[in-house]
């Protein structure tokens, strides 16, 4: 933990010529690549074939990313307003993963109605929610570990760039913060709570308990329903972890609504929501589900 709390990071990776390579950027990437193959690894536990989710991620990366910069746009208006060129500089941080987890919710649901295998659209009318449902959330629970490992690598790059970051602190495990990246109100401290490795950490134990779902169900036989648990699962989960964490977050780039950090309400919003959803569905009855 010593080392958190001397070094200094660099956002840069490395330049070659006109060419900079930052820490962000490396670490999307590789949130990305670890993401699918995870996926691919949990489709075929399924049964899903590669081509399946071959086509859905290259909807979900593009859906989700201009998703997650157009929330972030939304939390940040005056400043987007008064610098609309920066609407484009991903490589400075910005991406706000509600959006990408809305988008892609959005664009998953697209997905099974219009380019997955037999799609209920080509199914009989009648059968047409009934199959368009399965498959949604079973093509939702393959993909939900990716996401916790993606979110799990990806907030390293928050790390470098200095972003994301909590209130000040003594902390071994407190990470210094340069004058030009602290939070207006408190350029006096030097250390600040590592929000970030809070989350990568939590992202983690999600990851784990979510493989561990998939390996129980998968055993005891899969059903419609133990699949829809493992999605709202990752969802409940992350929301708890996130409405914990905005607690100590200072920075301002996650938007106020009513006095409350905008991503903590969207996180509570959510945890409601997943709660009423299973008392309201808590009779329906499990089935096996074959895709």
């Amino acid at each position: 933990m010593n080392f958190f709390h001397t070094f200094l990071p660099n956002p840069i990776l490395f330049e070659l010529g006109p060419i900079t390579i930052y820490w962000y950027g490396f670490f999307m990437a590789l949130a990305i690549l670890g993401g699918f193959l995870i996926t691919l690894k949990i489709a075929t536990w399924h049964g899903v074939k590669k081509e399946t989710i071959y086509d859905l991620f290259f909807y979900l990366i593009i859906g989700g990313f201009i998703g997650a910069r157009i929330f972030y746009i939304l939390y940040n208006p005056i400043y987007f307003w008064n610098h609309p060129l920066d609407i484009f500089k991903i490589w400075q941080g910005g991406i706000a993963i509600h959006g990408a987890l809305f988008f892609g919710i959005v664009v998953l649901w697209w997905f099974v109605y219009n380019i997955s295998p037999k799609p209920p659209l080509l199914i009989r009318r009648g059968e047409r929610a009934k199959r368009g449902g399965e498959v949604f959330w079973k093509l939702s629970a393959i993909i939900a570990p990716g996401v916790a490992l993606g979110q799990m690598i990806g907030r390293w790059g928050n790390y470098f760039n200095q972003e994301l970051f909590g209130q000040p602190t003594n902390l071994l495990w407190g990470i210094p913060i340069e004058l030009a990246n602290r939070s207006a109100g408190f350029e006096m401290f030097t250390h600040f709570q590592p929000t970030f490795l809070y989350e990568s950490i939590g992202s983690l134990v999600i990851f784990l308990l979510l493989i561990l779902g998939h390996r129980l169900i998968i055993k005891k036989g899969i059903t419609t329903y133990g699949l829809q648990l493992i999605t709202l699962s990752y969802l409940l989960f992350y929301s708890i972890l996130r409405f914990m964490i905005e607690f100590f977050r200072i920075d301002p780039t996650a938007g106020n609504i009513g006095g409350m950090r905008a991503t903590q309400l969207i996180s509570l919003l959510t945890i409601v929501a997943i709660f009423l959803f299973l008392v309201l569905n808590s009779n329906k009855r499990k089935r096996s589900l074959d895709f």
